[in-house]
C-alpha cells in the first residue's frame, strides 16, 4: 500500500487557510482520491500559524473503498508538502522537525507579517529573511519561493486562493488543474477573482517547475559531456544604494526644494569623509523628515495608501470603501506648530493641568477620510507645510540636528572611526512622541559626555558604539545608565514625572 500524500498548510488569521484546506479535500475526492483533513488552531504570530493537514490517498479511485489509513496529525520528518504563507511561520514549522531533507517539498511565501517583539525593538528588530531562508533551504528537499501577497494583490483575490494555484502548478497533486478550478467553481463564492489568483500562481510555479526541469538537464547533459571539475558559484552583489540622492528626494517631497539644498549643504559639510558622510547621509533624511500634524495629514491623503486599503479590505472597483481616520494631537503636537511664545504659553498651561493631577490635554478627532469634509481637513493640514518654520518644534529641530553634525564633523576630523560612530549615534532618532524625544536626549548625552571627554580618540569611538548598542537594547535605559558610569559620564538627568494618587475604597 502506497503511503498518503501528507500536506500541511500554514495560513494566518483571515487568509483563508480553512477554504483551501476544504478545496484540496473536495478536489481529492472530486478526482477520486480518499483524503482526511484536520485543522489545528494556532494564535497566529505569538504561537504559530492556524494550521491545516491534509492527508490523500495517491491512488486513483481509493475513494471508493475503505482500505486508506490516514493520520490525524504530522509527523516530523514524514510531510511531502509544506505550504505557509509567511517566511517566518514556515522557518517555524522546520525548526520543529516537521520538514525532511530528504522528502519535503516546501511552498513558501518570501513575505513577512512582522511579529509583536520585532515591532517593539527599539533598533531594527527584524529577523533576517536572508537567514530564514537558508534555514529552510537546508531542511527541504526543494523549495519554491513565490511572492504570494504581491499575487494575491495583482489578482484581487485572498491568498488562499493563490496557495491552491501555487500547489496545483508545482506538481505535487495527482490530478489536474481543471479538477481544481471545477472546485472553485463549485463553492458559489468569489469564484471569479479565485480563478485569477489560482490562474497566477499557478503560472508562477509552473516556471519554477520548468526551470528547475531544465537546469537540471543542463546539469545533467554537462556532467555527462565534460569531465568532472570544481564549478565557481556565481554569488550576487548588493546594491550600493545611493543614500544621499534617497535622502535628497524624501526631504524635497517633506518639505520643499530649499529644504533640499540645506541638507546638501550640511552632506556637503563632510565631503572630505566618505564613509562618514555616506552614514550621515541616511540618518540626517530621517532626521529632517521628524513626524508632525502636517506629515501625517500627507500620508493619511496619499493615494498609494488609499490604494492599499482597497486592496487589504478586498474591495472590488464598482464598491464604495469608507475610511475613518483616529487623531488625538495634544499639546506637544499643537505646540510644535505654533511660534515660540504662544507655544511656550500653551506648555506652561498643559504642565499646571498635569502637575494638579488631571490628564495631558488631547483632543480626539474622527475623520472620514472618505467624505469631502474628512478629505478637505486633511488637505488643508497637508497644505501646511509652509507654516511649519514658523513653529517652535521646527526651530528645535533644526538647532539639536546641527549640534550632531558638529559633534560628527569634529569628531571626524580627528579620527575616522569616531567620527562613523557619531554618524551611526543618528538611528537613535526614530518614531514620535515621547519615543523620539528619549532618542533625542540619550544621543545629545553621548555626544557631550563620551564623544567630547578626554583620552584617544579610539577608546572614545568604541564608547560611543557601545553607547549606541546599550541605548538600543532596552526603553528604560538601564543598560546606558550602567555603561556612563562605567565609563565615568554623568548619569542622564532624571524626567520629571507627574505622582498621581488614586481614591480605592477598602476592599
Amino acid at each position: 500500500m502506497s503511503p498518503p500524500l501528507s500536506i500541511l498548510l500554514c495560513a494566518l488569521g483571515g487568509e483563508g487557510g480553512g477554504v483551501l484546506a476544504e478545496w484540496l479535500y473536495a478536489a481529492a475526492v472530486r478526482a477520486g482520491h480518499a483524503a482526511q483533513a484536520t485543522s489545528i488552531p494556532g494564535v497566529a504570530q505569538r504561537t504559530g500559524a492556524t494550521t491545516y493537514y491534509v492527508e490523500i490517498d495517491p491512488r486513483p479511485g481509493s475513494a471508493d473503498g475503505a482500505t486508506a489509513v490516514f493520520s490525524l496529525n504530522p509527523v516530523p520528518g514524514a510531510l511531502d508538502l509544506l505550504v505557509s504563507s509567511e517566511l517566518l511561520e514556515t522557518t517555524r514549522q522546520v525548526a520543529a522537525g516537521l520538514a525532511s531533507p530528504g522528502r519535503t517539498q516546501v511552498i513558501s511565501a518570501t513575505s513577512r507579517a512582522l511579529t509583536v517583539a520585532e515591532k517593539m525593538a527599539p533598533a531594527d528588530g527584524r529577523l533576517d529573511d536572508a537567514a530564514l531562508r537558508a534555514a529552510v533551504q537546508a531542511q527541504a528537499r526543494q523549495v519554491d519561493w513565490l511572492d504570494l501577497q504581491a499575487l494575491a494583490q495583482a489578482s484581487g483575490s485572498a491568498i488562499s486562493a493563490v496557495m491552491f494555484g501555487a500547489i496545483s502548478g508545482s506538481g505535487a497533486l495527482p490530478w489536474s488543474r481543471q479538477v481544481c478550478e471545477d472546485t472553485i467553481r463549485a463553492g458559489g463564492k468569489g469564484v471569479e477573482s479565485s480563478l485569477r489568483g489560482f490562474a497566477r500562481a499557478f503560472d508562477a510555479a509552473a516556471a519554477l517547475r520548468a526551470q528547475r526541469d531544465q537546469g537540471q538537464a543542463l546539469l545533467a547533459q554537462a556532467l555527462q559531456d565534460a569531465s568532472p571539475a570544481a564549478a565557481a558559484r556565481p554569488t550576487a552583489s548588493a546594491a550600493d544604494h545611493d543614500w544621499a540622492a534617497l535622502g535628497r528626494a524624501r526631504v524635497a517631497g517633506y518639505q520643499d526644494e530649499a529644504y533640499a539644498r540645506l541638507y546638501d549643504q550640511r552632506l556637503g559639510r563632510l565631503s572630505n569623509h566618505g564613509a562618514v558622510r555616506h552614514e550621515v547621509a541616511r540618518w540626517l533624511a530621517l532626521w529632517m523628515c521628524f513626524d508632525d500634524i502636517v506629515a501625517v495629514a500627507s500620508r493619511k491623503l496619499a493615494a498609494s495608501r488609499l490604494d492599499r486599503v482597497r486592496r487589504e479590505v478586498g474591495a472590488r472597483d464598482d464598491e464604495v470603501v469608507r475610511v475613518y481616520d483616529h487623531f488625538k494631537p495634544g499639546v506637544p503636537e499643537l505646540a510644535g506648530l505654533l511660534p515660540a511664545v504662544a507655544a511656550r504659553r500653551l506648555q506652561a498651561w498643559d504642565a499646571r493641568r498635569r502637575a494638579a493631577g488631571r490628564e495631558p490635554w488631547a483632543w480626539p478627532l474622527r475623520l472620514g477620510s472618505h467624505t469631502v469634509h474628512g478629505a478637505l481637513m486633511l488637505w488643508l493640514l497637508a497644505r501646511a507645510r509652509w507654516w511649519r518654520r514658523r513653529g517652535q518644534r521646527w526651530a528645535a529641530e533644526q538647532a539639536l540636528i546641527e549640534r550632531w553634525l558638529a559633534a560628527v564633523a569634529r569628531g571626524a576630523e580627528e579620527d575616522a572611526a569616531l567620527g562613523l560612530a557619531l554618524a551611526r549615534a543618528g538611528r537613535l532618532i526614530k518614531g514620535y512622541g515621547a519615543t523620539n524625544e528619549r532618542g533625542k536626549a540619550n544621543l545629545l548625552h553621548i555626544v557631550e559626555h563620551l564623544a567630547a571627554a578626554s583620552g584617544p580618540a579610539v577608546g572614545r569611538a568604541d564608547a560611543v558604539t557601545r553607547a549606541l548598542a546599550a541605548a538600543q537594547a532596552d526603553e528604560a535605559g538601564t543598560a546606558l545608565d550602567q555603561l556612563l558610569r562605567d565609563q565615568g559620564a554623568p548619569p542622564r538627568p532624571p524626567r520629571e514625572q507627574v505622582v498621581r494618587f488614586y481614591k480605592r475604597r477598602p476592599a
